[in-house]
């Protein structure tokens, strides 16, 4: 009974010292590594109380040899075992203190002591492999949480997951208050609103021109550094937006994505597709501050200013002959170059002028379409029309700067100014007489050729020119 008494004293007096020294050693562990040390102490200090009732009576030489042998075999069983809590064990403790001198018990403390930086290695080791696995899953989690279920996108974290679902939700709770557009995000209201106030905060600081949006400015600007960053991989055209480079590359692929629900006809561009709208509208929205004139196009309109202004932005290299038009000088460098693409189908002949072209057609269809109001005469060619129309209104804008001497048609006014200037350039490949008009030479060719177009309807005579057919004439009205 005093032995057990005793032993019971010096447990007592362990359970102190374990406490401090785990109060010491051991202030950065965790709470949860703190239950499992006192668990492993439950278990070894049962362990301890049946070593002691087994062996009481041992001497102390023998214990301390003991306690020295368990010491070094708990301290592995511990380890082994996964004792994370880096304090001597109370089994530890309680054999340690039953040596009979105070020495071998401060020479355990001193061992524990010295074990502990090693133990505490292990410890954190062992600690660092268990922590791992809830660490795994709570990511895993987080990326769950933090991923679209609609497109499966993952977000650095959920305020960026929940305004990418209004995407998939069409969720539009910002509402402007000026005409009721709703946004999904309340930046993208606060960048419309500008549209209404007209804030433009986002200056050039080449040119001074002002931006409500700063992506607008990052695209102005490269108007000034000719920077084209995308590229066509077709034909490696480069181009300042991506939006151009968009719109390019439906060239190369056919894609006519926008279509007329009227008549069915497809654009590849969808400002083709408004101004082809007006086709069946008839909306003229563009209008000439100058005389009033109402286009459909702006581009028709910005041509159009340009007979008020009289500039001629557009240049022939080869002659140095100016236009108003851009088209116009395309048509007009096929005079130099002699290109002819458009070809008649029924004669072969061709043209550098689809126009040409057109009104060549009807010469085989007698078509007629052009009819004067006044008479009711017909042309093929609404030219013809605009010089007969001065027929019947008198008119004759073309003036002669020599002599003054007006004329309904410019090919007359043309044909008038070589009787100053003398210029013949009309010349017959027979005999190389020239001529000032080009009728004098097909008149003069039917000399050598023998032709006689005009006949006689009284006697059938046949004459080459026709002042000689009305010259026969007055004989039959003679009599």
């Amino acid at each position: 009974m005093d032995v057990k008494q005793e032993t019971c004293d010096v447990d007592a007096n362990i359970m102190e010292k374990t406490v401090n020294i785990k109060d010491e050693d051991c202030e950065w562990e965790s709470i949860y590594l703190k239950e499992e040390s006192l668990s492993i102490k439950e278990e070894n200090s049962e362990l301890q109380s049946m070593n002691i009732k087994e062996e009481p009576e041992e001497t102390s030489v023998s214990m301390k040899t003991h306690n020295h042998t368990n010491l070094d075999s708990a301290k592995e069983d511990n380890l082994h075992d996964g004792c994370q809590d880096g304090v001597v064990t109370r089994l530890d403790s309680s054999q340690s203190r039953h040596c009979s001198s105070p020495e071998p018990s401060t020479n355990v403390k001193s061992e524990s002591l010295e074990s502990e930086p090693n133990r505490a290695e292990e410890t954190t080791s062992v600690r660092t492999q268990k922590n791992k696995r809830p660490a795994t899953k709570k990511s895993g989690k987080r990326k769950k949480d933090r991923r679209s279920v609609e497109c499966g996108r993952e977000f650095s974290n959920r305020s960026a997951l929940q305004k990418h679902m209004r995407v998939h939700t069409r969720g539009k709770k910002y509402c402007c208050t000026e005409c009721g557009t709703k946004f999904s995000e309340m930046s993208h209201l606060q960048i419309h609103t500008r549209v209404h106030t007209g804030e433009k905060p986002y200056c050039c600081n080449e040119c001074g021109k002002q931006f409500s949006q700063i992506g607008s400015l990052q695209r102005h600007t490269r108007v000034h550094t000719g920077e084209k960053p995308y590229c066509c991989n077709e034909c490696g055209k480069q181009f300042s937006q991506i939006v151009s480079l968009q719109r390019h590359t439906r060239v190369h692929t056919g894609q006519k994505p926008y279509c007329c629900t009227e008549c069915g006809k497809k654009f590849s561009l969808m400002c083709n597709l408004q101004s082809h709208t007006r086709v069946h509208s008839g909306e003229k929205p563009y209008f000439c501050t100058e005389c009033g004139k109402l286009f459909s196009k702006m581009g028709h309109l910005q041509n159009h200013t340009r007979v008020h202004t009289g500039e001629k932005s557009y240049c022939c290299t080869e002659c140095g002959k100016k236009f108003s038009q851009i088209a116009s000088l395309h048509k007009h460098t096929r005079v130099h170059t002699g290109e002819k693409k458009y070809c008649c189908t029924e004669c072969g002949k061709q043209f550098s002028h689809k126009v040409s072209l057109q009104s060549h057609t009807r010469v085989h269809s007698g078509e007629k379409p052009y009819c004067c109001t006044e008479c009711g005469k017909q042309f093929s060619q609404i030219g013809q029309l605009q010089s007969h129309t001065r027929v019947h209104s008198g008119e004759k804008p073309y003036c002669c700067t020599e002599c003054g001497k007006r004329f309904s048609q410019f090919g007359h006014l043309q044909s008038h100014t070589r009787v100053h200037t003398g210029e013949k350039p009309f010349c017959c490949n027979e005999c190389g007489k020239q001529f000032s008009q080009i009728g004098s030479l097909q008149i003069h060719t039917r000399v050598h050729t023998g032709e006689k177009p005009y006949c006689c309807n009284e006697c059938g005579k046949q004459f080459s020119h026709k002042v000689s057919l009305q010259k026969h004439t007055r004989v039959h009205n003679r009599i």
